[in-house]
């Protein structure tokens, strides 16, 4: 499977070296203390819930990353739908090098095969619709890239991946600025002196601030904490010159009705935060 372009080399190493200092620091004392040091193992990584499977690719990198020697048979893909009892892949080499690396790996995949799981279920309540299902920065601090990837993995939509690469302007920017006219004008200036091209979405809380996205030119517009009916006025109000964003109170049961409304995206953090790890491990094969 393709790697959306925020999963960079540099952020790869650097995820996965914090990780393992967090987790070894100064040696794994159980695992030195009781294997010798030359053993050759193996072990597979047995599913033992049915999920969407995602961090395959992620724990290839962890392995390698750790000790290259380290060989890794991939039997199931990041993407693929699994079975409980399914192998998803071998590893064999060092055995003190798969013991150290078997939580971090594990932490990951069952983390993030939750999030894909979750990621699907909701896309595929909005299929037949112009609508997508955009995730939010409503993640674990340094644990981002893995959440979001797995997001993508699932067929869901990535919206900003942090701060720097897209404006939004949220209601404490705009009351901060003193308004929505305000807020956007003087990004508009900031943009243009630091030269910069990023797209501009303003949230609104009522039809008076969607006009007033509207009139300020505002790439999409997001309908914050509105009911059914108010997100109907907006969408005709707007009528396709800014792209649309339903947010807020978003739940399983209110996503097709808010899709049949004809927003382009339905944000939801809880695709991410209320996901359920799934159920895996790694087991030495005698």
């Amino acid at each position: 499977m393709n790697r959306p372009p925020y999963v960079t080399k540099d952020r790869l190493k650097h995820f996965i070296t914090e990780a393992i200092k967090e987790d070894i620091e100064n040696g794994d004392h159980s695992t030195l203390g009781s294997v010798p040091a030359h053993s050759k193992q193996k072990a597979h990584l047995i599913i033992k819930e049915d999920c969407l499977l995602a961090g395959i690719d992620l724990a290839i990198e962890i392995f390698n990353f750790y000790d290259p020697s380290l060989q890794i048979e991939v039997l199931k893909n990041d993407g693929e739908q699994v079975s409980k009892g399914e192998i998803a892949f071998i590893v064999s080499g060092n055995a003190s090098s798969i013991l150290s690396m078997e939580r971090l790996v594990l932490n990951c995949m069952q983390r993030m095969s939750g999030i894909a799981t979750l990621s699907k279920k909701m896309s595929d309540l909005v299929k037949g619709t112009k609508t997508k299902i955009l995730d939010t920065r409503k993640t674990t601090p340094n644990f981002r890239m893995c959440e979001k990837w797995a997001v993508y993995m699932g067929g869901a939509t990535n919206h900003r991946y942090g701060l720097f690469d897209m404006i939004m302007l949220k209601d404490n920017h705009n009351d901060f600025a003193g308004g929505i006219v305000q807020s956007v004008t003087s990004v508009r200036k900031y943009l243009q002196e630091k030269q910069l091209d990023l797209k501009i979405e303003v949230e609104t809380r009522n039809l008076l601030e969607v006009q007033q996205a509207i009139d300020v030119k505002a790439d999409i517009i997001m309908l914050d904490n509105m009911t059914i009916k108010e997100m109907e006025k907006a969408v005709l109000l707007i009528d396709g010159c800014a792209k649309t964003e339903a947010s807020g109170g978003i739940t399983k049961e209110r996503i097709l009705e808010i899709a049949s409304i004809g927003v382009d995206y339905i944000s939801s953090g809880s695709i991410i935060y209320r996901a359920s790890v799934k159920d895996m491990s790694l087991k030495a094969i005698k």
